[in-house]
């Protein structure tokens, strides 16, 4: 049956009817041609009006959504729906991919724009954040994400007059975007009093920061800035939908059906009202609107296209229409003419001319419409209805002909009799109803079989019979017209059917895949005549099967177009065309049927190119038809690489151990051995299942792979060089163009690509994040720029990348069946080609995507699989080999001929300048010409051929060829043996290398006393190997089994052979001859070791459990060990040859006694004192510390102790050997470790003299020779070893400083919470009470205008009432007193040649000129900043970077970021956001000034690096598990940077995308141990200088420790700076300070001489935190916050900066009548601050912390409140103490001077409030206090006359109480007449407004009043000064922010006269000094 091919005809899309305008906008534009492009259901549509012509862009999988055109109005963006939703950028010229942009959205891609140049492109995403994202889409790659709004975006647009400004709208939102390095920071528009807060629905931007927005009412918003200042009322009179700008101004559209047109000022032009034109109808929804020129486009929600010319603007000529919203299912063809009738659930009937491609007839009805159909003369049209009514029109004029409703449910399938005489009608109620035609449609017959719903209906020819499906799929057959059911199987045989449209039954079988029971196939219609079938789905797939198929699973041609389900397809009358309709998308698609014979001349439309596989796998062809595969090939298909455990898992495994061991490691630990090896051979070569591996490197050496190690052999030296950073199986190899650099792909969870220079085997790239499980095949570009690499995941996915940047530039899916090659093009470096299993496919890229199109194969051959491919001569040509022996030429995409090149498949291929080299499984090499005409010359590889001076000899004649290279004279040929052989251009062949064929190594032994052994494999070989410098297989022998283990006879003259088939041989050792066999056992012998001294005895464990003794002399058995409980593992003899040691597959360690084999028991004291022959067990106390941490997961396979028992080398199912000290006592010893085996290690062996460690690598079958390097003979070399899985457990030295800043956490701010412990209802939640007015029945505001009654007092006295008053409008930041020194470190910079210092405080960047004091800020972060650097290059003078606190890594506004600056004009260059969850703790600049490093306090504690300038993300990984203090460039090196930290200092490495890490290695210095390290500082070649917990200074050179400065500080050395110009280096630490000592030292570069300096501070100890070197002075931040600057001649310090050091300020008092302010800190100081001369002037010790301060009226007095409840009060003149009192034991929250000098009021937290007369002198006798206060009190002011005393208290409540009796005032009329003094209380009616609606959890803690009496100013917990008018009665009131301070600012005043705010911050010990702008109004 032919149903096994797909049919060979094909349809081509040729016309769609419809447009989408539900649910979509702004979708329909003219483009730079004319055309118009739109689109509908999952197609791209560009037509052409004057040609009514139609172009399809069919690159998307689902329904399109949104759309954008290029500025230049060429390309366009499309944007789709689905799971993982793409964008294409396409050409709408020649309808061609041009970009693909993906892997970022889900759900949707709802709107999409281009910027004005239309070099990036912004999409939004319909995700639950809706994510905002830029593309620099020509790259595909993304630029900058972040989360949109919570709620839908409707538009989005670029701010075509503001650079990197984009403004957003939606859902009761507009926001303004602006772009700014990756950074997108939104800011909200502000709707103010201006409009209602309402869905924007369209935006379009203008200049002057205007932007006009369109909205639900109907009304247009005009914007300035993020401002609405006005609205145009009643633009629309319903919402907006669209708004399109032009060169002459705006054109909206709205849901009132009207078009308006606005000038570029936005005043009205004119309105097109499109419901009163003659296509006009109510409800008209205008959906798209585009202006050019005089043509307007108009797109509408009902799926219609209006074109209107303005000058006839009534005249709207209607261009495309098509269904409305609801679903479409109703399809029928007119049996003689061109047409088709659809009609839907809108309730429309519509007639299509398929050959004019228009609407010609359309009707409403009364239902939604479910199907359709015409009877055989065209005369009446049925249609069956949603509500189970039929209704029967003329064709001809629409007219009712019979309207019938017999049924209640939908009517689903109706059809004509061919002969006309009746219409059978099938219902959802599962029968079929008959009517007769003739008798006016009187019901004759029913159906009643079905126990579904109709689905489907055919007649047969002769009308007597009618076939139903129904929704459970059974078919059933009726006689008719009566409706009996015909069961009788010689009855169907007969039946000839009219047509074909049932979905069941045996000629559709095939429409069905083999192993399914789904109902998804909605319809299908036969054609008899060209013998297909059309069938249509659920999945938006139209496909063409040939007709009949009858079996499961036919082969098909797939057309995809239509975005979800496909309803209904049919054949037009004469079969030309095919008509499908959709669903959910209302189209309507017209296919052009071209017959098989017609495809000849229809080439042109080659293979359908699309993203998705169009003509997918399923397709083409059969497996059937395709000769069986080649063994070797489906041995290899069957490969998988799959690891239980990957090494990528280790970390987190070791983790999850971490308990298992913390208890074990409680005892001190041996160190790893003195001893290293280091790799110095590799037998093997891994062709078995790798192709085009082997190439010559430029200089002539060899390049080639095996296990996980790559491997450069000189062949004159017969030496071998390595590299070693893979960590699993190396799968493919490449070479560079050039010669000199090799990419490699390994396996791995998330498998890395390394690209490496031969020479110096340095990486310089690393690539790795997008394929999974391995990566097996690699391939440069010609130019060397770009490598092709393919992964083994389940599709196979292509990734195209930049290396040298590391940076992906496109990926796609490859195929579901293996891809075997990867080749690039050499002319064109976008396109390659990709040949596997039954696939090759022409590629080529488009921005972040690959296009790919299946090689036509046509008539010439089956689709077979390839092997390799090269290119030819021209980009056109292409070549590949196939598996059966030929090679396919390829021109473009289509095969040209085919040639027989191989007997088997041609595994290898490689173009020559003038021809071709091919090489197949025959072994044979074959020279081409360059069109692959005739083969010019072969080679047979054979044994008869090797030459004289091969290392080594061929196993077989003709071995299978897997890799072909051509280099200096000679072809290299790798073969699937495992060797390397060199063909020289005469005919002669040497061997260069060799390995173990295909199975697995286990056997190995060393020769007693030659540097030889012998190794024995599954692939059924014994081999003898040299491992002197000759390095070559000295002899192999053919065994009829695989065999698992071997030994030397002491003597060295025989060889003992255990087999897989339970037998062992003894052989001569030198010919390999048998002596001896014997064959006792079942199963694998696993172990054989002759007995020590002559060799007497031998034993041969197996897998049986049991051990036998032989005696060699006499041959015979005399000995059996049982009691073993499962298979051995290993055996050992002791020296004495008396008893054997045994290890078992159950661990258990035995012990017999030889010769007879009896079982002992021995304790394991006694064990250790047993003298053994050797040593290869892996269990008992001796070697307990070899099992790794994670011992559940892996095994360690092989151990063998060194003839001086000094070192156990081991091997592991994870690839490792280690070396542990002898005897590994204690778990979890020490070791050195080494990578280079892939995965388990099968066996280790040390040589005769310890000189050489040969291992075994078992799956990789490679045999490595190890050189041992002894303790003293070592140099320096760099021993690639790690020292061990565990940190030392050593702790790292302890700090206080250290130890607090390690466990600071830091919250962002907008979770701060109370900085007081308040409970109660916050104000605003309140109930109020009644005012006097109210209780006694006055309304507010109904008093007369002029009242009889007194006056309202003032509610506050107001100290300048002379003056006209003016409230303040905003505050400006002008001087912080303060510097963050306490938990950060390098934070103090000089900038411009030492005239201006730069640091940081809360969230302020200050720049302070050291000569005036004066300061200027940068504000931009809005959270605490954390590190601060300084771009050190002189090309980025002045740019500095500082990184703040954040929460999780979101891409959001308080997501982590670091900030790039200019200091001088505080412009923000670049802001960074990071996924450094919680915040970024180090920022460094690299030496070139373009990279950035930074550090997060995430877990990880990652490391990051930047391009900063474009925002780019370039290589970031995990640094360590515990806390990351400095990270730091090499000043000298953009790829080189250190990081310290707990117990941790790494050395980094830049490496293309991928960060390499070394630990720093202490082992070369005796008691050398990990400390906390805290500082870093660099010296030339190579020197790194880290500073510790101890005070020492570590020196190292590269990654080893090479010498300790001790005591370099007798404390934690906490800051070091290294100077650029001269290479000198400061330090600073936390010392006290001595004569010869000091914090800070300036040392010579070697770190070998230094001075010390004294900082006169006057602190018991000092702790510095911060040292910077300019010219001839040391800029230094102090732990207590002041930065001094030291002379470097003079020794002399001065102090720049001063501020509190610890824990909040509270108090905060202001001269009554000077600038200057006192501030009262838990420091336990009191400071006054001279705002004029910008510093502090004096400072007092209290001894206590201070909680409060105030100033006498006169200002003579200072009034000092401590948390111990004391209060002190200081005489100003003289500081002295005028009188001192502790009548409380808790802190004093406030203390006040009354007005009249009189009193002091003492307010506590014991909920009290004390009053002293102050009358009576200093002996402060209380008064007097104020009862029943509910809760502590927070403030207290005093009225102006001192009568009466206001205090707000913890419980949110407002007291007032009479002064000194202390009465508790009640009155409200009373209360609203008092005038206060000064109002600090955030409580009361008259400062409601101060509440915000967030402050769940944080309040408004502190307010002042100005002096004028008309402004207030707040502080809170969230860090924000707010400036509001006084009095604020009204909840929620407007004001104005200023960012600055942390969270919490404990204390806010205004200075006298007003001049300016003093606030004081809470977590960040500063007080700030801002100045207030008064505005010009006057008020009278």
């Amino acid at each position: 049956m032919a149903a096994r091919s797909a049919p060979s005809c094909h349809l081509r899309l040729e016309w769609v009817y419809g447009y989408r305008g539900h649910q979509c906008r702004n979708n329909l534009y003219y483009t730079a041609a004319k055309e118009i492009v739109y689109f509908v259901a999952g197609v791209g549509v560009v037509y052409s009006p004057r040609e009514h012509r139609q172009k399809f862009y069919r690159g998307h999988s689902d329904d399109i959504i949104s759309l954008a055109l290029h500025p230049e109005r060429v390309l366009v963006a499309t944007g789709q729906v689905g799971k993982e939703p793409y964008i294409c950028v396409w050409d709408s010229y020649t309808v061609q991919t041009v970009s693909v942009l993906k892997d970022v959205h889900t759900h949707g891609i709802a709107c999409l724009a281009f910027d004005l140049d239309g070099q990036r492109l912004v999409s939004v995403g319909l995700d639950s954040k809706n994510a905002v994202c830029v593309w620099d889409w020509k790259r595909g790659k993304m630029l900058s994400m972040a989360p949109g709004h919570t709620d839908r975006i409707f538009d989005i647009s670029w701010d075509l007059y503001q650079p990197n400004k984009l403004v957003s709208c939606g859902v009761k939102h507009i926001k303004f975007w602006s772009l700014c390095g990756n950074a997108l920071t939104p800011k909200r528009g502000v709707f103010g009093k201006t409009g209602d807060l309402q869905t924007i629905l369209c935006l379009a931007c203008a200049r002057d920061e205007l932007t006009y927005s369109g909205a639900l009412n109907g009304d247009i918003y005009v914007w300035k800035g993020i401002n609405l200042i006005r609205t145009i009322q009643g633009a629309h009179t319903a919402g907006i939908f669209s708004m399109n700008a032009c060169e002459e101004g705006f054109a909206t559209g709205g849901r009132d059906g009207c078009i308006r047109l606005w000038d570029l000022t936005f005043k009205p032009i004119t309105v097109i009202d499109l419901r009163e034109t003659e296509q006009g109808y109510k409800g008209l929804s205008v959906r798209s609107v585009c202006w050019r020129g005089d043509h307007i486009l108009v797109g509408t929600q009902d799926s219609e296209i209006f074109e209107i010319v303005v000058h006839e603007r009534n005249k709207p000529f209607l261009i495309m229409q098509g269904h409305c919203e609801g679903e479409l299912w109703a399809l029928a063809v007119h049996p003689t003419k061109p047409l088709a009738v659809t009609g839907s659930d809108d309730r429309s009937v519509r007639i299509w001319s398929l050959v004019d491609h228009a609407l010609i007839a359309r009707c409403n009805m009364d239902e939604p419409i479910r199907c359709a159909a015409v009877n055989a003369d065209g005369v009446h049209l049925a249609l069956g209805m949603k509500d189970g009514s039929l209704t029967v029109l003329r064709v001809r004029d629409m007219t009712e002909v019979v309207h019938i409703k017999d049924r209640k449910e939908a009517i689903h399938e109706l059809k004509y009799s061919p002969d006309g005489t009746y219409l059978a009608v099938g219902c959802n109620d599962s029968s079929v109803d008959i009517y007769g035609v003739a008798q006016r449609y009187k019901k004759v017959g029913e159906c009643v079989g079905s126990l579904s719903f109709i689905t489907h209906l055919d007649w047969s020819s002769d009308s007597k019979y009618l076939q139903t499906n129904d929704g459970s799929g059974k078919r059933l057959l009726y006689k008719m017209p009566g409706g009996k059911e015909v069961t009788s199987k010689e009855e169907v045989k007969g039946m000839h059917w009219a047509s074909w449209t049932c979905v069941a039954g045996l000629e559709v079988n095939g429409i069905w895949p083999k192993y399914s029971d789904i109902n998804d196939i909605n319809s299908v219609d036969g054609n008899y005549v060209g013998q297909v079938l059309v069938t249509a789905d659920d999945y938006g797939v139209v496909k063409l099967f040939r007709y009949p198929c009858l079996r499961k699973g036919a082969k098909f041609r797939k057309y995809i177009g239509h975005s979800a389900h496909v309803t209904n397809v049919r054949w037009s009358h004469d079969y030309q065309w095919v008509i499908s309709i959709g669903g959910a998308d209302h189209s309507v698609f017209q296919w052009k049927f071209i017959p098989e014979r017609k495809l000849k001349d229809a080439l042109h439309i080659a293979p359908q190119e699309s993203l998705t596989e169009s003509n997918s796998d399923e397709s083409d062809s059969d497996l059937s038809d395709v000769p069986e595969l080649d063994s070797e090939i489906e041995q290899e298909t069957q490969l998988t690489y799959h690891r239980q455990v990957y090494k990528e898992d280790l970390p987190q495994l070791k983790e999850q151990c971490k308990e298992k061991q913390k208890s074990a490691t409680s005892k001190r630990r041996e160190r790893a051995p003195g001893n290293s090896i280091r790799l110095h051979f590799i037998h093997g070569y891994r062709g078995y299942d790798c192709r085009s591996n082997l190439f010559y490197t430029q200089i002539g050496e060899i390049v080639y792979h095996v296990a996980a190690v790559g491997v450069i052999y000189n062949r004159q030296q017969n030496t071998q060089r390595f590299y070693l950073g893979h960590d699993d199986d190396i799968l493919c190899l490449a070479i560079h163009p050039l010669k000199d650099y090799v990419a490699t792909g390994q396996v791995g969870r998330d498998p890395s690509i390394h690209v490496w220079d031969t020479e110096t085997i340095k990486p310089l790239s690393i690539l790795k994040g997008y394929h999974q499980y391995g990566i097996c095949a690699v391939d440069f570009s010609a130019d060397g720029k770009r490598l092709a690499s393919v992964g083994i995941d389940d599709s196979h996915t292509i990734v195209l990348w930049d290396w040298k940047k590391g940076e992906k530039l496109s990926v796609a899916r490859g195929s579901k069946d293996k891809i075997f090659v990867v080749k690039m093009n050499p002319y064109v470096p976008d396109k390659l080609i990709t040949a596997g299993i039954k696939h090759m496919k022409f590629w080529r890229r488009a921005g972040g995507g690959l296009i790919g199109r299946k090689g036509y194969v046509g008539t010439l051959a089956k689709n077979d699989t390839m092997m390799c491919a090269v290119y030819g001569w021209t980009e056109e040509m292409a070549f590949s080999g196939t598996s059966t022996g030929d090679v396919c030429i390829w021109r473009d995409v289509f095969l040209v001929k085919t040639v027989k090149a191989h007997d088997g498949p041609v595994f290898s291929m490689h173009a020559l300048e003038k021809g071709f080299v091919t090489g197949g499984k025959d072994g044979v090499v074959a020279l081409w010409d360059d069109s692959f005409e005739r083969c010019l010359k072969t080679y047979a590889i054979k044994r008869a051929d090797l030459a004289p001076g091969s290392k080594g000899l061929l196993l077989e004649d003709n071995p299978s060829i897997r890799a072909i290279s051509l280099g200096h004279g000679h072809i290299l040929v790798g073969t699937k043996n495992g060797e390397i052989l060199e063909v020289d251009k005469s005919g002669p062949v040497t061997l260069l290398v060799q390995g173990h064929m295909e199975g697995e190594v286990w056997g190995l032994a060393t020769h007693p006393y030659l540097p030889i052994c012998a190794t024995v494999s599954d692939d059924k070989t014994l081999r003898i190997w040299d491992l002197s410098p000759s390095h070559c297989m000295l002899a192999v022998r053919k065994l009829k089994k695989g065999g698992r283990c071997c030994c030397f006879s002491p003597d060295g003259k025989a060889l003992a052979v255990g087999l897989n088939d339970g037998s062992f041989l003894m052989a001569n050792a030198d010919t390999l001859e048998d002596l001896v066999s014997f064959h006792h056992r079942k199963d694998v012998i696993s172990d054989i070791q002759f007995s020590p001294g002559s060799g007497k005895y031998l034993a041969v464990a197996s897998h049986d459990s049991f051990v036998d003794i032989y005696n060699v002399t006499s041959s015979k058995r005399v000995g059996v060990c049982k009691g073993a409980t499962s298979y051995i593992t290993h055996i050992d003899w002791d020296s004495r040859g008396k008893l054997l040691q045994v290890n078992t597959g159950a661990k258990e360690q035995l012990f017999f006694e030889a010769p007879r084999g009896k079982k002992q028991t021995i304790p394991s004291v006694e064990v250790e004192k047993i003298s053994w022959a050797t040593w290869t067990s892996v269990l008992g106390l001796c070697c307990e510390g070899i099992w790794p941490i994670i011992g559940e997961v892996t095994d360690v396979t092989a151990s063998c102790l060194t003839s001086d028992k000094m070192v156990l080398a081991t091997g592991d199912d994870l690839g490792f050997v280690k070396l542990f000290r002898y005897p590994a006592k204690g778990k979890f010893g020490k070791f050195k470790k080494y990578v280079a085996h892939s995965t388990h290690v099968t066996n280790v062996r040390w040589t005769y003299d310890d000189s050489m460690l040969v291992t075994l690598g078992g799956a990789d079958m490679s045999l490595m020779v190890w050189t041992n390097e002894v303790e003293r003979h070592r140099e320096k070399k760099n021993c690639d070893s790690e020292e061990s899985d565990t940190d030392s457990e050593e702790d790292g030295g302890y700090d206080s400083d250290v130890t607090r800043e390690n466990e600071i956490s830091y919250t962002i701010r907008a979770l701060s919470t109370n900085i007081r412990p308040m409970f109660g209802v916050k104000p605003h939640l309140q109930q109020k009470e009644p005012s006097v007015d109210e209780r006694q029945g006055v309304v507010r505001g109904s008093r007369p205008p002029v009242s009889r009654a007194p006056p309202q007092p003032e509610k506050l006295q107001s100290n300048n009432v002379g003056k006209k008053k003016r409230p303040i409008e905003d505050l400006v930041l002008e001087l912080a007193f303060g510097y963050r020194g306490r938990d950060c470190r390098n934070n103090v910079h000089y900038l411009n040649d030492g005239d201006d210092i730069i640091y940081h405080t809360a969230s302020v960047g200050i720049l302070h000129n050291v000569a005036t004091g004066t300061q200027s800020f940068y504000q931009e972060h809005n959270d605490d900043i954390l590190c601060l650097t300084v771009n050190q290059h002189p090309k980025f003078i002045n740019i500095v970077a500082t990184g703040q606190v954040g929460d999780s890594a979101d891409m959001s506004a308080t997501a982590p970021s670091v900030h790039i600056w200019d200091a001088v004009n505080k412009q923000t260059l670049s802001i960074l956001r990071c996924s450094h969850s919680k915040g970024v703790c180090s920022v460094s600049f690299s030496a070139t000034g373009k990279l950035l490093l930074s550090v997060g306090l995430d877990p990880e504690h990652t490391v990051t690096i930047w391009r900063w300038q474009e925002g780019a993300k370039i290589a970031s990984r995990g640094g360590h598990n515990q806390r990351i203090f400095v990270a730091e460039f090499r000043p000298d090196s953009d790829t080189q940077l250190v990081s310290v930290g707990i117990k941790h200092v790494k050395f980094w490495t830049l490496a293309g995308r991928a960060l390499l890490s070394k630990k720093g290695l202490l082992s070369t210095l005796e008691d050398a141990r990990m400390q906390t390290m805290l500082a870093v500082a660099f010296g030339a070649n190579n020197l790194t200088f880290t500073g510790t917990i101890s005070g020492d200074v570590c020196v190292w050179k590269d990654h080893i420790l090479c010498r300790v400065v001790a005591r370099a500080h007798n404390g934690p050395v906490f800051a070091m700076y290294t100077t650029l110009r001269d290479g000198l280096i400061v330090t600073g630490g936390k010392e006290r300070p001595s004569k010869e000592g000091g914090a800070v030292k300036l040392w010579d570069q070697e770190l070998r001489r230094c001075r010390a300096f004294r900082l006169e501070t006057g602190q018991v100890t000092d702790c510095v935190r911060s040292v910077c070197r300019g010219k001839g002075k040391i800029l230094v931040g102090t732990r207590n916050s002041e930065i001094i600057e030291v002379g470097e001649k003079n020794a002399a310090c001065n102090i720049l900066v001063n501020g509190h050091v610890d824990g909040p300020i509270w108090g905060l008092a202001t001269h009554p009548s000077r600038d200057f302010f006192l501030s009262a800190a838990e420091d336990g100081t009191v400071r006054l601050w001279d705002i004029a001369d910008k510093k502090m002037l004096n400072k007092v010790n209290l001894g206590h912390a201070a909680r409060t301060v105030c100033y006498s009226p006169e200002g003579d007095m200072v009034a000092i409140g401590m948390k111990n409840g004391e209060f002190i009060i200081l005489l100003v003149s003289s500081l002295k103490i005028w009188g001192k009192k502790r009548d409380r034991r808790c802190a004093i929250h406030d203390i006040r001077f009354s007005p009249d000098s009189r009193y002091l009021a003492v307010g506590s937290s014991e909920n009290s409030v004390d009053f002293y007369d102050l009358t009576l002198g200093p002996t402060l006798n209380r008064i007097s206090y104020c009862k029943d206060i509910p809760s502590f009190v927070i403030q207290m002011d005093f009225s102006a006359d001192s009568r009466h005393l206001q205090v707000s208290s913890g419980c949110y409540k407002r007291h007032v109480y009479e002064v000194p009796s202390g009465k508790h005032l009640v009155d409200h009329a009373a209360i609203d007449r008092i005038t206060w003094a000064t109002w600090t209380s955030i409580l009361g009616d008259e400062v409601m407004g101060i509440w915000s609606r967030h402050a769940e959890k944080a309040d408004v803690t502190c307010a002042c009043v100005s002096h004028s009496g008309i402004s207030l100013v707040t502080g809170d917990d969230f860090g924000m000064v707010k400036l509001y008018d006084f009095p604020c009665p009204e909840k929620f009131a407007k004001h104005k922010r200023f960012l600055g301070h942390s969270p919490h600012v404990t204390n806010i005043r205004f200075t006298s006269g007003d001049r300016h705010v003093v606030s004081a911050g809470g977590d960040d010990c500063r007080s700030v000094l801002c100045q207030p702008r008064k505005s010009m109004r006057t008020w009278y």
